[in-house]
């Protein structure tokens, strides 16, 4: 089915609508996006898809409401909004059409159900309140894309469709970056696993640029490793490796004497000519040279299985 026709409601507007918008208009790019509460648009037909409206959930005849009685459910029982739907039935085209390599599109389109989707729908339904965010409840996305509704006194009748584009061009932004951050990162774990082999045993990861690396470490369960060296620009990065996906606890810090040093004394301190900066809080270091950067990985090394022996010690 090529819809000519993407309808939603019209009136005030939320998350799931907006973003369920992203998905239908770049599949059906020809389309034209209705915003209508009317019978005569929210009805089925064979030349639209009807969503976050129309009383039903139906996917054969183009319908993808979730208000109704007998609202439809996920597997484990949370409720989907029309976001979870269009995803449901849409998200592997779009992810196919956003060009994502076809062996990725069933990691990516589940991962970005539980990471993005879930939670937009369950904050549409109720089910969730954007309050656990705490002092961040403004800046979860649900909330900042209802900021960009008009102001209650405006009086311009086109102000509520303008805004839904203005925010709709907003949400693509946010999805796609998203969508493109997930198959980054499932290149990244190709190139990290290729690495995690040609360090053997060894304590040094070394890369060949800058990319996400802590996630192929540990589902690799190459728990030797240390620390991670690579360039960037026309320098070298070296890095520790964090023991969880939440803070900053690293399996090893870097030397404590080389805290907040740059330049000469840190060369002078380390004794590795081109050792260039060390962040105060000893989780990054630079170097001029790659040959730099791994002889300052060495002998960060070497004084964190020290550490580790003393602190093994009875």
């Amino acid at each position: 089915m090529i819809p000519d026709f993407l309808v939603t409601h019209s009136g005030g507007f939320h998350a799931d609508e907006l973003l369920s918008s992203v998905v239908l208009t770049r599949l059906f790019p020809q389309a034209r996006l209705v915003r209508s509460r009317a019978s005569e648009w929210i009805t089925p037909g064979a030349d639209r898809i009807v969503y976050d409206v129309g009383g039903a959930y139906d996917a054969a005849a183009g319908v993808f409401d979730h208000h109704q009685r007998g609202a439809p459910l996920r597997e484990d029982d949370q409720p989907y909004s029309s976001f979870g739907l269009i995803w449901k039935h849409f998200g592997r085209d779009y992810l196919a059409a956003m060009g994502v390599p076809e062996e990725h599109v069933e990691t990516i389109h589940a991962s970005f159900d539980t990471s993005f989707v879930l939670p937009v729908d369950l904050v549409d339904n109720g089910a969730l309140s954007p309050s656990i965010a705490g002092p961040l409840v403004g800046l979860t996305l649900p909330v900042l894309l209802e900021t960009l509704k008009p102001v209650f006194d405006e009086t311009d009748p086109e102000a509520e469709d303008r805004s839904f584009h203005a925010a709709l061009a907003i949400a693509r932004s946010f999805v796609e970056a998203k969508i493109a951050n997930g198959t980054a990162k499932l290149r990244a774990e190709a190139l990290v696993n290729r690495a995690i082999v040609n360090a053997g045993e060894g304590h040094i990861l070394e890369l060949p640029m800058g990319m996400p690396f802590r996630p192929a470490i540990v589902k690799a369960g190459a728990d030797h490793l240390l620390f991670v060296v690579h360039p960037r620009n026309n320098d070298w990065c070296l890095t520790g490796i964090r023991r969880a996906d939440e803070g900053f606890e690293l399996r090893a810090d870097l030397p404590a004497a080389w805290a907040g040093l740059t330049n000469k004394e840190l060369e002078t301190v380390c004794g590795v000519e081109g050792a260039s900066f060390c962040h105060n809080g000893r989780f990054i270091a630079a170097a001029r040279t790659r040959d730099a950067a791994l002889a300052m990985a060495a002998l960060a090394v070497k004084e964190a299985l020290h550490a580790q022996a003393t602190a093994a010690k009875p």
